[in-house]
């Protein structure tokens, strides 16, 4: 599975959040704490973070594991920020996408993250897939189940949906076609935070103009809050706004009721009349 955080806030170098805490997540690449799926996150990482004055924020993504790359703790150490999205990943599949599949995703002021996995991958996605316009389909970053869950929810984001909107609806479906599928999302614009938990552990800490959302808390802060299962989180960066989210429900069918005369025998066949002339 993965690990994901995603920060608004002053701005800092991006290394206090996820090199510098005891359990951050660094370390959670191969040492999670509260992980109920693998036990390593090593098949990838990436961090997207926002400039001042730049609505589009930058990527630095690699297939590997994050203690691995050498360019990752100068960058960790002088880039300073005020709003990120960083992931480390456990692949469910193995794939040939390399950095391409590692989170997070991107397309204008957007990123995203998916932890989880979609039960019956790819078939179970196949009817959903098929309702996306050709080209969106042709611009997948990766041949994986989290690009195709971007892909539905940011089909959502460019017909006007509102981000909580947009991941609560793309959860919804995907578990319905694919049922026992674990999606916990995570989306930022720089501004907002949107986020799911859906079959796996996610937290939040909101004190001093700063929010955190993350899979597990990257320390022993008193004030980490756990996030209820099946629950939308809304944030800024001073509100957190938590709505529960309703399992889909099995389509009902009618059902036919036919009658059957009194003394009928159902194991014989049924008597027809010979036609009268």
């Amino acid at each position: 599975m993965c690990r994901h955080l995603a920060y608004l806030g002053p701005p800092v170098p991006f290394g206090d959040l996820v090199v510098a805490p005891p359990h951050g997540l660094y370390r959670q690449s191969w040492a999670p704490r509260r992980q109920r799926y693998g036990t390593v996150n090593a098949d990838g990482f990436g961090i997207g973070w926002y400039a001042e004055d730049d609505p589009v924020p930058a990527r630095y993504r690699r297939a590997g594991p994050v203690w691995a790359d050498l360019s990752f703790a100068d960058l960790a150490r002088v880039v300073r920020t005020g709003a990120l999205l960083a992931a480390v990943r456990d692949a469910t599949v193995a794939s040939a996408d390399a950095e391409a599949a590692a989170a997070p995703f991107a397309a204008g002021p957007w990123l995203f993250s998916h932890n989880g996995a979609v039960t019956g991958w790819p078939r179970s996605l196949a009817v959903l897939a098929g309702e996306l316009p050709p080209a969106e389909l042709l611009a997948l970053e990766a041949r994986n189940d989290s690009a195709l869950v971007w892909a539905l929810v940011l089909h959502r984001l460019r017909n006007g949906d509102e981000a909580g909107q947009a991941l609560a609806e793309t959860v919804l479906e995907v578990a319905a076609a694919a049922p026992g599928s674990r999606l916990n999302l995570l989306l930022t614009n720089g501004e907002a935070i949107a986020a799911t938990a859906w079959g796996d552990t996610l937290w939040y800490l909101a004190a001093g103009g700063r929010t955190l959302v993350a899979s597990e808390p990257y320390d022993d802060d008193p004030y980490w809050r756990e996030v209820p299962d099946r629950t939308l989180l809304v944030a800024s960066r001073t509100d957190v706004l938590l709505t529960p989210l309703k399992e889909p429900q099995e389509p009902e069918y009618p059902q036919e009721h036919h009658q059957v005369p009194p003394g009928t025998d159902l194991h014989e066949p049924p008597k027809t009349e010979e036609p009268t002339a």
